[in-house]
């Protein structure tokens, strides 16, 4: 008797542990195995080759690239998506199961398999995120200090930098309400304040330097709103953006579409999704926001089109409005492999 062919391997992967279920040409489950990682690679080593399937997480781009190299199809899905196709009660096996069925159907959506470049290029971003709100959060925390103490220090952090100069700095008198304690610990919460400030401008001009370097970062850069945060972020999630069919797929994919209730044949558009990447849609917003005051006022088709929605629209509308424009834009200057000329405006498909 002939041994089954796979055609689909699911893989659930485990931090330490894995499960695989193997599907042959009619979907028929002929293959069930619990393996760690590095079973897994020799399992697939021995296999003709076949399409891979895993969910998008943490360690599938690493797996994905070296089984890749086996000569193996890699499929990566969100687990939103996976979800559906879990039978009964949720399981390792079955959840590599419904893996290997989501991968075969044609309606699928699927997630580009990052590069090593790519993968580093998340971390300086987390990286430089997490430095950002200790910071905020140490900067919250001093000021609860100081109002505890009757302090009101005024919004924005030069001003408190200021304050805080005044207080502590030499020949400056102490304030009644403070310690001596208090100000030593008020001057070491500063000093960690300001190598927080060094550690993230190091980041920042890190970004600058590889939006330069990077050829489709430094198209992105062309973009009103885009800077180097925007750009490096933007090819570290999607890359040249292959994997989507048109303009209005990423925006949708960054959650900035409005979300639709339709009922009874009657539509209707609501606020946007906001799926997908937060992180993303942020940076967008922020730029959208940063480039909407030359832009509503320079006499282009990108112009006229934002003074007719600022004239019917509240300006965050607006802004949010102007972000999905961009991610439009974004998408159609990393497909052409063309720089953004002043007045581009894409149609919206």
């Amino acid at each position: 008797m002939t041994k089954p062919t796979v055609a689909v391997l699911g893989i659930d992967l485990g931090k330490n542990s894995c499960s695989v279920a193997g599907l042959d040409d009619t979907g028929r489950v002929v293959l069930r195995r619990r393996l760690s990682r590095e079973g897994v690679v020799r399992l697939t080593a021995s296999m003709p080759t076949c399409v891979m399937a895993m969910e998008a997480c943490c360690g599938a781009h690493h797996l994905g690239r070296v089984l890749r190299e086996q000569g193996h199809e890699i499929r990566l899905m969100s687990p939103e998506y996976i979800q559906p196709y879990v039978k009964a009660q949720k399981n390792d096996e079955r959840d590599a199961e419904a893996i290997a069925e989501a991968a075969t159907r044609p309606t699928m959506r699927f997630v580009e398999l990052k590069s090593e470049a790519q993968l580093e290029m998340q971390i300086l971003h987390r990286a430089r995120t997490r430095l950002v709100t200790e910071r905020t959060a140490l900067i919250n925390q001093l000021r609860a200090l100081l109002l505890e103490r009757g302090i009101i220090v005024a919004k924005g952090r030069s001003r408190l930098e200021q304050h805080l100069a005044s207080m502590l700095d030499e020949g400056a008198p102490a304030p009644m309400a403070l310690s001596p304690r208090t100000l030593l610990l008020i001057e070491d919460m500063r000093l960690e304040w300001r190598d927080l400030d060094r550690r993230i401008a190091a980041l920042s001009a890190e970004f600058q330097v590889r939006a330069r370097e990077d050829q489709l970062a430094s198209r992105l850069a062309t973009i009103p709103g885009f800077g180097a945060l925007n750009a490096t972020a933007l090819v570290a999630a999607i890359g040249s953006a292959e994997t989507f069919h048109r303009g209005r797929d990423l925006a949708a994919w960054l959650g900035l579409v409005p979300r639709q209730v339709t009922t009874g044949g009657k539509p209707r558009l609501l606020g946007i999704t906001k799926r997908g990447n937060v992180y993303l849609r942020t940076l967008l917003i922020h730029g959208a926001r940063a480039a909407l005051p030359s832009l509503v006022d320079s006499p282009t088709t990108m112009g006229e089109w934002l003074r007719g929605l600022s004239a019917r629209a509240h300006k965050n509308k607006v802004i949010v409005a102007l972000a999905g424009k961009l991610a439009r834009i974004a998408w159609a200057v990393l497909r052409s492999g063309q720089g953004y000329r002043k007045g581009d405006m894409p149609v919206i498909a």
